[in-house]
């Protein structure tokens, strides 16, 4: 079993739009204890299933990026053996989690051990970089400074960060990466310079805010109240949204503010977990 890890962007700063249609960007990428969950059973060829809360709609052909890695690293590695995978889907759809591109690093890692591969082999950041501008990131799970399209990476050591309380909410609207990034207003307000502490990435940003608020208006009043709850270290929204997370200074009043989620707005999905 092999855990994808949920993706949040501590800070996203937007950079200008490439030529190639992706942007240029600055992150600082943590990631969850919690996440998807894929296990993996002798098969013939690829298969893939789907199961789990947010499974609907999903679908489990060549397309799908867990099946895309899947064959991608057996290729490359001509590996006669055949797979069937599983895909427990805990986490909601286009919410600015790391989705299909935490799904298919796991599925990288899982079947790098499953076949006795290297983890560090190179045809395995090679497969994550063609799968998307995240999946290099996710392959890691660890903080990780990102720049170029966000797979230009480098570690961030962060006093503090691994075990923080993190709470995770999304108001239940699926929203998609690309009119998010349509509707950036081009102005690029600076650098993402490298947080000494954690209390310093107050001074960071996301771009995508304002945008992704234009679509889902649910995300302002969601980020207005975590950030006013007791204990919060940092409130913010993930990637494109419309997900948002906050860091408590302790577990009590990140489940404090869990229960009272449920309360103050209904419908929204919750995870209370840590960093790792």
């Amino acid at each position: 079993m092999e855990t994808a890890f949920a993706k949040i962007n501590l800070a996203l700063h937007v950079r200008a739009r490439r030529p190639d249609g992706y942007h240029a960007i600055e992150t600082l990428f943590a990631f969850a204890e919690d996440g998807d969950r894929l296990t993996a059973e002798d098969g013939n060829g690829v298969r893939l299933s789907v199961s789990g809360r947010f499974a609907a709609g999903l679908d489990a052909g060549p397309a799908n990026l867990v099946h895309r890695a899947a064959s991608e690293l057996r290729a490359a590695f001509a590996v006669a053996d055949g797979v069937a995978l599983q895909l427990d889907k805990r986490l909601p759809v286009a919410a600015g989690l790391g989705g299909g591109s935490a799904d298919a690093a796991a599925a990288l890692r899982l079947l790098a051990r499953r076949w006795r591969i290297a983890p560090d082999a190179p045809e395995i950041g090679a497969i994550a970089r063609r799968l998307g501008a995240d999946v290099s990131a996710c392959l890691a799970s660890t903080p990780a400074h990102g720049s170029e399209r966000g797979d230009r990476l480098a570690p961030v050591a962060l006093p503090g960060l691994s075990g923080q309380p993190l709470l995770l909410v999304n108001p239940g609207v699926p929203l998609a990466t690309a009119p998010v990034f349509a509707g950036w207003d081009g102005v690029d307000r600076g650098p993402l310079t490298a947080p000494a502490t954690l209390a310093a990435l107050g001074a960071a940003r996301n771009d995508l805010t304002a945008p992704a608020t234009a679509l889902v208006p649910a995300i302002a009043p969601l980020l207005a109240w975590l950030g006013a709850q007791p204990g919060v270290v940092l409130a913010r929204m993930s990637g494109s949204g419309a997900s948002c997370f906050a860091l408590f200074a302790d577990a009590a009043g990140r489940d404090a503010a869990a229960t009272a989620v449920a309360g103050r707005f209904p419908g929204c999905w919750c995870l209370a977990t840590r960093l790792r």
